[in-house]
């Protein structure tokens, strides 16, 4: 078998497809490098804005000193305990109108998104009744609204309590969340029949915009010009519909679901990164490095192909293809990816495929006229790696037939060798060179011609 012509020339082959895999593996690297700068451009928005949002309240926080008495060496002694009581809304209703914006550092982009928020919510007052005692001393309550990134607060409007308009304050007044509004309100409000409050809040941030359901009964509706959102959080919508023009969707939830209330005992810290929230990110379609970084996978395969074409090309004609030939036809499918890359950060990835598929095919048409000594081959094999570009780009759109697509395309290919070459004696290709010497009957030209 080492003496047989035919298994050399396989052999190179292979060797030739695993060169290949450098420049390969060098494009997956550029690919990344690309990419990253793509990362860092939507980093340096967050860090010059605003970084992700998540509103938490509004809830009310009372200051509480409570005063115990324990026996020490048969001696009554006073003790001091201090900590905040929350109170959180009966029901919470938050309502917001998104606009994302994009924005461009050179030829990358990013987003940045502005959202007018109303927020309404109702207490129980039998809740916000009988707290002091003889041992227990109220303080100063405040109304507490706490975001992610205070850097995003815009315009703040009044804060409407029953009827009436209270100063908001910077700052959430909280132990451990420092970013925020608060606003103080009297010790006998919470006594009146009932406690309803309304503000509203224009708020910027980057990627995710989440609500904390805090209320016993908790919705959250949300407008947005962006059509390509990401839901997937703790809770999904109950109803959302996304179109070319936005998206709209809304959310509810109850504390049977949630177990929120749990979270706000007198002497706990608050950890607002913990909360279930109503999330939505915006997020970017599928671009043109996950795309690309995809199409390379599909490589191989496309070099393969075109290389067991050559091949049964020199087996059924006796056309002598040189493995630089192989190499070179191999490098110019490898420059397509390039060229998708390069072209597709200005033009758009699904342009920039028709463009590099027109390119290359044209490159390898032109170079295969000399190879196989005829446009009319040429041609054909050009047509080939086009249909089969329309193939991988078909692949690459069809995510959930991307297996049965590609099981297809190497069936077929596999079909068309066997078809092909079942009349072939490779035991007797074997003891025969690829060459042919000066007594061969019948030269290249002519055996291409029989073949044609």
């Amino acid at each position: 078998m080492l003496k047989s012509a035919l298994f050399w020339k396989v052999m190179t082959l292979l060797g030739c497809m695993v060169l290949l895999l450098i420049p390969l593996n060098m494009l997956n690297s550029l690919i990344g490098e690309r990419s990253s700068y793509r990362d860092d451009v939507e980093h340096s928005l967050e860090q010059s804005t605003s970084g992700p949002q998540t509103v938490t309240g509004p809830l009310i926080a009372i200051p509480v000193t409570e005063l115990t008495t324990v026996i020490e060496d048969n001696k009554e002694i006073k003790r001091e305990r201090q900590f905040i009581r929350y109170y959180l809304p009966e029901n919470l209703n938050v309502v917001g109108n998104q606009a994302v914006e994009p924005r461009h550092i050179g030829i990358y982009e990013g987003q940045i998104w502005r959202t007018d928020l109303t927020l309404n919510a109702s207490f129980n007052r039998q809740q916000l009744k009988g707290d002091e005692g003889v041992d227990t001393r109220l303080g100063t309550p405040y109304v507490v609204l706490a975001v992610g990134d205070s850097r995003g607060i815009g315009k703040v409007g009044e804060l409407n309590i029953n009827g009436q308009s209270y100063p908001i304050e910077p700052g959430s007044n909280l132990p451990g969340v420092e970013q925020g509004l608060h606003a103080k309100i009297p010790l006998e409000l919470l006594q009146s029949d009932k406690l309803t409050l309304r503000f509203t809040l224009d708020l910027m941030g980057t990627k995710q915009l989440a609500v904390v359901p805090l209320g016993r009964n908790s919705q959250f509706s949300l407008t947005s010009n962006w059509p390509h959102p990401n839901f997937i959080g703790d809770f999904l919508p109950q109803q959302r519909t996304v179109s070319d023009s936005g998206f709209t969707a809304s959310w509810q939830s109850t504390w049977f679901a949630n177990n929120l209330n749990t979270n706000f005992t007198d002497a706990r810290l608050i950890d607002v990164n913990r909360l279930p929230t109503f999330s939505v990110t915006v997020a970017n379609p599928v671009d043109q490095y996950q795309l690309t970084d995809r199409a390379v996978k599909y490589a191989i395969l496309l070099i393969g192909l075109t290389f067991m074409s050559f091949f049964l090309v020199e087996t059924l004609t006796g056309l002598r293809v040189h493995p630089m030939q192989y190499l070179l036809v191999g490098l110019s499918l490898v420059m397509f990816y390039l060229v998708l890359l390069a072209v597709s950060e200005h033009i758009g990835f699904n342009a920039a495929w028709l463009l590099a598929s027109l390119v290359c095919a044209g490159i390898n048409g032109f170079y295969l006229k000399a190879v196989l000594n005829g446009w009319k081959v040429s041609l054909m094999f050009t047509a080939g790696l086009l249909a089969l570009d329309g193939i991988l780009w078909q692949l690459l759109q069809s995510e959930d037939s991307t297996l049965l697509l590609g099981t297809g395309v190497l069936l077929v290919a596999l079909s068309a060798v066997m078809l092909l070459t079942r009349h072939i004696d490779w035991y007797g290709m074997g003891k025969k060179d690829f060459t042919h010497s000066e007594n061969d009957p019948q030269t290249d030209s002519e055996r291409f011609r029989l073949w044609k």
